[in-house]
């Protein structure tokens, strides 16, 4: 999909400013990563796929020219420059399901200016968002431990593009399928779905919706038992019809509760299910659920085999955007940077790599380190806080992994794009790495996330020369 207008107003006027100071040409280094984030010690990687598709889409269409030049405020010379618009330049990434961490590198354009500035709205949407999503499937799935977690959040998403491209960052975050159809379809992820209570409701009674499912899909049936009483009426009628297919040959898979007391009423429909002979079949829970709710039927043991979780994952309720930025760094080998009264908001110079420790011993991460290209890593290597200086640590004893690989170079696309299920086990595999303090729902602990001797020293110059 052609999405190169998908962009704010203002990068195009800086990019028609930029061609008439005849800056255009310039080579620029802009940084994407996350501020710190409330909800969030730890980050997911996704999108990149799709910022691919992207970058590779990119075309000003003389549908396009004939718009921009109805809004009067582009030079003709500009407009006829974008006829021939693509991107020339480098990108360097982390891969989809990476675990990050605020302030780090995500994303480094290296481009002419113009190209860089133009792409930067449409990278922090694409990103932004999937990353976002992930990062809230995968504390969900956190929460659920052992048991699976399924995305069903597409018709409360924010628009369809929401729903589409959220169900496959809930997969790279965790998730074992999707309600979604769509998705399942494009990025070939498992499609997963009952029955509602309009099904339950349409019939005369609440046992004969269950029998007509049941007779046409008596392989695969899950019923819906909380339409009128869970207890009383649900439960019952559903064990009546696992009776009834058990008799046929056939194995039923197992209810689900949309509402009410998920813990007490999984506990007592356990217990009617087992006093029938339905050890094996399943309860599967939904009804507005995320991490803190999981957690919680957890601590009451509650008797739930997988969840289906929709709002408050495809929206990520608590924290609705992830707080992603694009920032000049450098510029035709000049380093740039943000100043600001808030030292959150101050921004990391020149061209830079991000490099994550590990203890040698027990393979697990130290830190992460961002530091400019041209560094080397030194043995013994000291840590320092960058506010708090008499915060440190020494390490001789680990070993190290860079985390941005190269993507495009020179406009050219030099990654293979793995499939979703493997960016999936990319994140299941990276979180073992870290300990289970950086993990936890509630004040989990802070991963140390340092600027290097030389990116601190080039900022810290920086500072110094602005105030002269």
């Amino acid at each position: 999909m052609n999405l190169t207008l998908l962009t704010d107003l203002y990068q195009l006027t800086m990019a028609n400013g930029y061609f008439l100071s005849n800056k255009h040409k310039k080579m620029a280094t802009f940084d994407l990563f996350f501020r710190v984030n409330s909800q969030f010690n730890y980050a997911v990687f996704a999108g990149l796929e799709q910022a691919i598709d992207y970058i590779q889409n990119l075309k000003i269409t003389n549908d396009d020219i004939k718009y921009l030049k109805s809004l009067k405020i582009f030079d003709e010379n500009f407009l006829n420059y974008l006829k021939d618009f693509k991107f020339t330049g480098d990108i360097f990434s982390v891969v989809e399901g990476e675990v990050v961490f605020p302030s780090e590198p995500l994303l480094i354009v290296r481009a002419p200016l113009i190209e860089a500035q133009i792409i930067e709205t449409a990278l922090l949407n694409i990103i932004g968002h999937q990353t976002l999503i992930a990062t809230k499937a995968s504390k969900i799935v956190h929460a659920a431990g052992e048991k699976e977690v399924y995305e069903y959040g597409v018709r409360r998403a924010h628009g369809s593009s929401s729903g589409i491209y959220g169900a496959r960052a809930a997969i790279i975050g965790g998730c074992k399928g999707t309600s979604n159809v769509l998705s399942a379809k494009l990025f070939d992820l498992k499609a997963i779905g009952t029955n509602s209570h309009s099904w339950v409701a349409s019939f005369a009674s609440e046992l004969e919706a269950f029998r007509e499912l049941a007779r046409i899909y008596p392989d695969r049936c899950m019923l819906l038992v909380d339409t009128y009483d869970t207890l009383s009426s649900g439960v019952p009628n559903a064990i009546k019809v696992f009776e009834e297919l058990r008799e046929k040959g056939h194995r039923p898979l197992g209810i689900r509760l949309d509402s009410g007391d998920l813990a007490y009423l999984s506990k007592e429909a356990r217990k009617m299910l087992d006093e029938k002979g339905f050890q094996d079949t399943i309860i599967f829970a939904s009804n507005d659920l995320d991490e803190e709710i999981i957690s919680q039927l957890h601590m009451q043991g509650a008797c739930i085999d997988s969840y289906g979780v929709g709002t408050k994952l495809i929206t990520s309720y608590d924290s609705p955007a992830l707080g992603t930025v694009y920032k000049l760094s450098e510029i035709d080998g000049v380093p740039k940077m943000k100043f600001s009264d808030q030292f959150f908001k101050m921004t990391n110079p020149g061209l830079k790599k991000v490099v994550r420790l590990y203890d040698k011993d027990n393979k697990k991460s130290i830190a992460d380190l961002i530091m400019l290209d041209n560094e080397k890593l030194s043995t013994p290597l000291t840590l320092r806080h960058e506010t708090e200086k008499w915060k440190s640590v020494t390490l001789d004893n680990f070993t190290s992994r860079e985390l941005l690989i190269p993507i495009f170079k020179s406009g050219k696309l030099v990654y293979t794009v793995p499939s979703v299920s493997e960016s999936a086990k990319k994140l299941k595999d990276e979180l073992e790495n870290f300990w289970d303090e950086y993990k936890r729902i509630s004040k989990p602990h802070i991963y140390k996330v340092n600027v290097s001797e030389g990116l601190g020293g080039l900022k810290q110059t920086l500072i110094e020369k602005s105030k002269s």
